[in-house]
């Protein structure tokens, strides 16, 4: 467990972050992902419905990412 705490605190300080802010994007994120996910799945049984929905999230979403100069975790 203290192991998980460490690195918790390890990748905060990288990310820059509180807690709490740190929670607050990566929820927000989630939620984004999650109403494109919504959407796929809609636009697959009716293809006339969110046509670009999905994609256009997803690649907001890393444009986010790519601005907050976040590296993938080793």
């Amino acid at each position: 467990m203290i192991g998980i705490y460490r690195k918790s605190r390890t990748h905060l300080s990288t990310a820059g972050e509180s807690y709490w802010e740190h929670f607050a994007f990566a929820m927000g994120f989630a939620f984004r992902l999650f109403t494109a996910a919504l959407a796929v799945f809609i636009h697959a049984l009716i293809p006339s419905l969110f046509e670009f929905t999905g994609s256009k999230t997803i690649c907001a979403l890393h444009e986010n990412l790519q601005r907050r100069h976040l590296k993938p975790e080793k």
